[in-house]
């Protein structure tokens, strides 16, 4: 009996992708080591995983010089400038790659004032050339573009560098164990934030639950933000009120100085880097009050403020709340 096969090569072909794909999205256990060699660990820091060919650095730019002359900074390698600037609550990167990475790292020290730290990532056994390292940037710059999550200080965008199959492969899987050590030392702009979505099921049942969460809110901001994309963000909210937050309503600062809009919360993602959240709304904000801010304590609403949204309909002034 005669049978029919597919071609050896594009069997291959498609199992090595379909294995990829599903490595993208697999979770596995998996252990990281930290060494700290001058007992710093503000300082510089030498990330190690098991079972993994590269090695990760993370250098504070104040201490930049002091570790400069490393060996791991004469290897190909790939690198990511991290910090803020004063004009946005998301973190700036800068995504670069080097043969020997010490150079580039000096002329950003010179030249970019925004970042903090660097995390420099090579390979343990000199196995990255200049097409693998330049398909790591490339992905890398890809990726932040995709999730949104920072500003990026890139002018340019490389093209994506041709790469045979089994080097797509393995370059692919070294791009896989460096994403899985970036949140081991806070850097998730290259991770969907994952939202939270407001339902009946995880909303608080108690009555005197602060469902409510007020915000000061400038005129500019308010009116492009809360009232034109219909979402409020870099809010910081503790862990153990985001799963009570139902509404939110907008404090219009001075002038005005009163509570003049509200608006029913569908979903709440972190935003940045930093630990805070955007909370995106059900519909546009709806008019309330004002509640202005009467005989109010100087100060009251210079960060969040939680009520609950019974008291909030029924408020005249800050103090009913």
């Amino acid at each position: 009996m005669q049978t029919t096969q597919k071609p050896l090569r594009a069997f291959r072909s498609a199992d090595v992708w379909r294995y990829i794909n599903e490595r993208k999205t697999l979770q596995k256990p998996y252990t990281i080591k930290l060494f700290m060699p001058n007992g710093n660990p503000n300082s510089l820091k030498i990330i190690n995983k098991m079972n993994w060919t590269g090695i990760g650095l993370e250098v504070s730019r104040d201490s930049w010089l002091e570790h400069k002359n490393r060996n791991e900074f004469d290897q190909a390698g790939i690198y990511i400038l991290f910090g803020y600037t004063e004009d946005s609550d998301l973190p700036t990167i800068y995504v670069g790659q080097g043969d020997g990475i010490r150079n580039r790292i000096d002329s950003h020290d010179k030249n970019k004032d925004f970042w903090d730290k660097v995390l420099v990532f090579i390979s343990s056994n000199n196995g990255l050339n200049r097409a693998h390292i330049t398909w790591l940037e490339w992905s890398l710059i890809k990726k932040a573009q995709e999730i949104g999550r920072c500003k990026l200080n890139n002018n340019a965008t490389p093209n994506e560098p041709i790469l045979t199959e089994s080097e797509k492969a393995d370059t692919q899987e070294f791009l896989n164990e460096i994403l899985s050590i970036l949140p081991l030392v806070e850097i998730r702009v290259f991770e969907k934030a994952k939202k939270l979505h407001v339902s009946k099921e995880n909303l608080p049942k108690g009555k005197n639950t602060k469902d409510t969460i007020i915000v000061p809110a400038q005129e500019e901001g308010f009116k492009e933000v809360f009232l034109g994309q219909n979402s409020w963000y870099a809010v910081r909210l503790s862990a153990g009120k985001i799963k009570d937050i139902k509404y939110i309503a907008a404090y219009q600062t001075a002038p005005i100085s009163a509570i003049t809009h509200y608006a029913e919360v569908e979903s709440i993602e972190p935003y940045g880097d930093g630990g805070k959240y955007k909370l995106n709304f059900k519909n546009s904000a709806q008019k309330i009050g004002p509640i202005v801010f009467g005989k109010a304590k100087k100060g009251t609403l210079q960060g969040p403020r939680y009520t609950t949204f019974e008291k909030l309909q029924k408020a005249k002034e800050l103090n009913d709340l």
